[in-house]
C-alpha cells in the first residue's frame, strides 16, 4: 500500500459521490463499488474541504485538527486513499 503524504494535495476521486450523515457520511465510489462509512462529522468536513486547501495538512488545521486528533485523521485519510475514494491532486 502506497503511503499517504499529508503535505501533498489531495482531492475526492471524481467517481466518488458522499452523502452526508448524522453519524458523518457515506461514500460511494462508483468505478469500484466501494461503499466507505466516514464515522465523523470532524473527516466529512477534512474530507470537503482537501478540494481547496494546498495540501491535507492545511485541511487538517483549517478544520481544527492539531496533535494527535491530527495523526488519526491523517491515518483515516490514509485509508481512504488506499481504497481511491481520496487521491492525490495534481495541478
Amino acid at each position: 500500500m502506497p503511503s499517504f503524504d499529508i503535505n501533498r494535495a489531495w482531492q475526492l476521486h471524481p467517481q466518488v459521490s458522499v452523502r452526508p450523515e448524522p453519524f458523518g457520511a457515506l461514500l460511494y465510489h462508483f468505478g469500484t463499488r466501494r461503499l466507505s462509512f466516514l464515522k465523523d462529522r470532524t473527516l466529512l468536513a477534512l474530507v470537503q474541504r482537501l478540494r481547496t486547501e494546498p495540501s491535507a495538512r492545511s485541511a487538517c488545521t483549517a478544520v481544527g485538527l492539531s496533535g494527535t486528533d491530527l495523526q488519526r485523521y491523517e491515518q483515516a485519510l490514509g485509508v481512504l486513499a488506499a481504497s481511491a475514494m481520496v487521491i492525490e491532486r495534481t495541478p
